[in-house]
């Protein structure tokens, strides 16, 4: 006769587990030695004489105070009689000052409850029409009432979607051309709260405007937090260029700016090359330390195993909220619609967060304000913050519709001048880039090249220096645009700001270096770039390999010219390109670069 089948068990356990059980004492003398020498003191305290009975207890049952408090307290008392070594004056105060002026930072810092625009971060309101956040006062109430506040886009918002240039940032480093709500100074100190905030900045730089978008002071935003570095835009550097070459250089520079970052990664929001290699580093570099740990016990079908390796650690880590921080119109937005698309394979939250991310447009200044995103399932939230706008960039000069004119929209492709099949030297003659840029060419050799690369709707026109004044007057807002137009020539600022620029090179084989506007692209300066006619041609002629080139250029006042090391774009650029040799403790130290 068959044996009846044993009854299953089924085990419940509470929600906090109790630990393992405990190892045999021979496998841990020191567990023994300290059980011993606690028998012992429970002895000795028994044989002792019994003290005078302790006052009553502040209450009784639940109301009487725990082992814990009991001790805190004596441990309090006892530091009060000991005495607390005094501090100075000066050291009060200047405590009282940091306390200060953290409150203060914290106080900036929009509470969590305040219903904000998902698209560019402002307020949601019904008041003044055309504003940012502004609603209309029946979808807004239909919202509210039904707790749907988050899902609402403003009307500005709904304009940029559909192509409109609306800005809303003006004053020092804005844009004017349009109706100001917002100065660029109040979106700077909406981020000063985030120095006294744990957690961990990701640095966009745009690699086509690298010197005018870098945000030097970064760590006046981000005080001591962790920073990874993020380059964007490198689907439009030239084709066939080394990205290797590129890391390098980008690295290079960062070192020699003094910034100190955990990685560099060139990226690009429209093709997703290196998106996920920045998630990555994003979700191990934001946890912060230990949380909890949970032990669960491990049941193999209905029985619960009691052995001491039978059982589970579920550790959970504290997670850092991640700021997405950078200067107006670098590709922030862009950049975390990219990062939400790669997660959504994975991420069910990443996925759900995608239906409402922040608004992409043209116009600098386009969020006003930190647009909170759920993006992480382990923890964390995803900031998208407004741009830091800076005044020496050229978008701060012209008008709003002539914005998407400094936006390449294509892969650069390199401009030269002279070209190959003309023997028209640059020494005496003036190169104009749109309205924006004129550079007189004082002295330079007879096959000295400059060659643009920026924007394709810049034109760049060639004349004799002597005639370059009377040119400008006549062709700005016609042939040199932007401005655009008679009416935008006619209250243009004009070009104010000369530099006078003396380059030195030491090889002819490789350019000298680049001459970098801010907000608007990079001019490579090549001492010999022009292919020579005569093979016989020696370079003695051409100064003997090394002199110095003398140009001089014009931009509008606020604009800064940067000269810097050339950046090896192209083809050719794998050749001549070298990299730094470094010992072994610097190669440490610098930050590694990834693609």
């Amino acid at each position: 006769m068959a044996s009846a089948c044993p009854r299953p068990l089924f085990l419940s356990f509470p929600k906090s587990p109790s630990p393992p059980p405990a190892v045999p004492a021979k496998h841990h003398p020191s567990t023994t030695a300290s059980l011993s020498v606690s028998t012992r003191a429970r002895a000795a305290s028994s044989s002792a004489p019994s003290p005078s009975p302790s006052p009553p207890a502040d209450g009784v049952g639940p109301a009487a105070p725990t082992r814990g408090d009991v001790y805190l307290g004596r441990q309090l008392a006892a530091a009060a009689a000991a005495g607390a070594p005094a501090r100075a004056p000066e050291e009060d105060a200047e405590r009282r000052r940091r306390r200060k002026e953290k409150r203060k930072a914290l106080a900036k810092k929009a509470p969590s409850g305040l219903a904000c625009c998902y698209g560019c971060g402002a307020p949601l309101h019904t008041g003044e029409a055309g504003s940012p956040g502004h609603v209309e006062p029946a979808t807004y109430d239909l919202k509210k009432r039904h707790n749907q506040l988050k899902t609402v886009l403003c009307g500005r918002c709904r304009l940029l979607s559909h192509g409109h240039m609306v800005t809303a940032v003006g004053g020092h480093g804005g844009y004017p051309g349009g109706k100001q709500f917002v100065s660029a100074e109040e979106l700077r100190e909406k981020l000063s709260y985030l120095r006294h905030e744990k957690a961990l900045i990701v640095k966009l730089v745009d690699i086509v405007d690298f010197n005018g978008s870098f945000l030097a002071r970064i760590r006046d935003f981000a005080g001591a937090n962790p920073i990874v570095l993020v380059i964007t835009k490198v689907d439009l550097l030239p084709r066939d260029t080394d990205l290797n070459c590129i890391g390098d250089w980008v690295v290079e520079s960062v070192v020699r700016k003094k910034l100190n970052v955990l990685s560099v990664h060139l990226t690009s929001s429209k093709s997703l090359v290196g998106i996920t290699g920045v998630i990555s580093e994003i979700q191990q570099e934001k946890k912060v330390g230990l949380l909890s740990t949970y032990c669960l016990p491990i049941i193999v079908g209905c029985r619960l195993l009691m052995h001491n390796t039978d059982y589970i650690f579920i550790v959970s880590y504290q997670a850092r909220d991640v700021y997405i921080l950078g200067s107006a119109n670098v590709g922030k937005s862009a950049f975390i619609s990219a990062m939400l698309k790669t997660m959504a394979y994975k991420d069910p939250v990443a996925a759900a967060a995608q239906k409402y991310k922040p608004i992409q447009s043209a116009v600098p200044g386009t969020t006003l304000g930190p647009i909170q995103i759920e993006a992480f399932l382990g923890g964390g939230k995803l900031y998208d913050t407004p741009g830091v706008h800076l005044h020496h960039r050229q978008a701060a000069v012209i008008h709003a519709d002539d914005l998407p004119s400094l936006a390449p929209q294509s892969r650069l492709k390199g401009r030269c001048f002279p070209a190959n099949d003309t023997d028209v030297g640059l020494s005496g003659n003036t190169l104009f880039w749109g309205g924006l840029v004129r550079v007189d060419v004082v002295k330079a050799l007879p096959r000295t090249r400059l060659t643009f690369y920026g924007p394709k709707k810049l034109s760049i026109n060639m004349v004799p220096t002597t005639e370059a004044d009377e040119f400008y007057k006549r062709e700005v807002g016609v042939t040199l645009t932007p401005p655009t137009g008679q009416e935008r020539a006619e209250g243009w600022c004009g070009l104010q700001g000369v530099r006078e620029l003396q380059i030195k090179y030491e090889e002819l084989d490789r350019p000298a270096s680049d001459i970098a506007i801010s907000g608007l692209g990079w001019i490579a300066v090549e001492p010999l770039g022009v292919p020579s006619s005569d093979p016989d041609s020696c370079v003695e002629e051409e100064g003997g390999g090394s002199g110095e080139l003398h140009l001089r250029v014009h931009v509008p006042k606020p604009v800064e010219v940067f000269v810097r090391a050339p950046l090896p774009v192209g083809k050719a650029a794998s050749q001549w390109y070298r990299y730094q040799e470094l010992t072994e403790v610097e190669e440490e130290l610098r930050p590694k670069w990834h693609y």
